[in-house]
């Protein structure tokens, strides 16, 4: 697997400004490189604005169906105060403990970008006992420059506008990158590769399904009617997860580490994972010899969750890319954690005998 490229790519996805329900410039840039490159058999973006492909097999018994979110958190434009300052509200799960000081884009309705800052009541007007709380959402705005509402208003931000946080695609030394969105950008940047991957080979038996989700963040919708429409058989949905392999968690505590291959859901807090849809990852894994990990369960919610109650039932798992900083703009994952996901599911496909219960 070429990492400049798996590089390239996560750059390119992170870059992208995706909030949910605002996935359009993703889903665009999706769907041309599908269409441009050739990747799938048909491809299209549905009407929640899904971007949904199919690739056919030769023999048409499975349809396996892997899945990934588009949408990264963020926040809505809620007030405008008249002296142009901007009042919001959460889109996703943040931890506000991160929020103050930060830069942040937000995205007019004529599709220009302006740069703000997140302030709040400076530290020297505060008292010792306001300084010692965490400062709540309500009591943060954001400072565009602007002088005046009217002046806001002329650049067409306005209450349901929306935007995140700003942080710059780095590079950091051992094949380590950061970013924003790789929750779950790393997924769709699995996907295209894996597309990527299958696209010249002609033997595949099973069709193979695709769904680039929308508002994951925000409910997993986006799984609920693009899994309906593609009616798969069994489904994988690719994520980030985190790897809180850092100072003062415990090893019980730590769902996956960075560094040692595509983490395997068992269970989350949306899904018992299939067995032998996991048996089948394991022994590809071995087969293979790709690394990989056992993710601790019960952390988190996942598209596989709404997936496996689709119709009259859709055996699922999950495998996840581990990432330090999950759900800030400047989360942290290595390059080869991403080349064995591809990796693995790749020999998921290509060898389906181990299908069998």
């Amino acid at each position: 697997m070429n990492l400049e490229s798996v590089k390239t790519l996560q750059k390119e996805l992170s870059d992208l400004i995706g909030v949910s329900g605002y996935e359009e410039d993703v889903s665009n840039f999706i769907l041309n490189k599908i269409e441009i490159e050739g990747l799938a058999d048909k491809a299209w973006k549905d009407p929640l604005g899904n971007i949904l492909a199919i690739r056919n097999g030769t023999e048409k018994k499975n349809r396996i169906l892997f899945d990934a979110h588009m949408d990264e958190i963020g926040f809505m434009v809620s007030h405008i105060d008249q002296r142009g300052f901007i009042r919001f509200v959460p889109v996703g799960g943040w931890d506000t403990r991160i929020l103050l000081g930060q830069s942040v884009v937000i995205k007019a309705d004529s599709g220009k970008i302006y740069h703000g800052i997140i302030g709040s009541k400076p530290p020297h007007l505060t008292t010792i006992s306001e300084r010692k709380k965490n400062v709540d959402i309500d009591e943060m705005y954001i400072d565009i420059g602007m002088n005046s509402k009217e002046e806001v208003n002329k650049t067409l931000v306005d209450v349901g506008s929306v935007g995140t946080l700003l942080s710059p695609f780095m590079e950091f030394p051992n094949n380590m990158v950061r970013g924003k969105a790789f929750d779950d950008r790393t997924g769709c940047n699995v996907l295209l590769h894996l597309m990527m991957q299958l696209q010249n080979n002609d033997k595949i038996g099973d069709t193979i399904l695709f769904n680039f989700a929308v508002q994951e963040e925000f409910g997993r919708i986006g799984t609920v009617t693009g899994a309906f429409k593609l009616d798969p058989t069994m489904a994988i949905a690719v994520e980030n997860t985190t790897a809180a392999d850092v100072p003062d968690i415990k090893p019980a505590k730590i769902p996956a580490y960075i560094g040692k291959g595509p983490a395997i859901t068992v269970a989350d807090k949306s899904i018992i994972c299939s067995p032998y849809v996991n048996k089948r990852l394991i022994d590809n894994a071995k087969l293979e010899k790709i690394p990989f990990q056992i993710k601790k369960p019960m952390y988190g919610l996942t598209d596989a969750g709404k997936i496996q109650v689709t119709r009259e039932g859709v055996p699922s798992t999950v495998v996840s890319v581990p990432c330090r900083y999950i759900h800030s703009p400047t989360s942290l994952l290595k390059l080869e954690d991403i080349s064995n996901t591809i990796r693995l599911l790749e020999s998921f496909i290509l060898n389906p005998a181990m299908t069998k219960k």
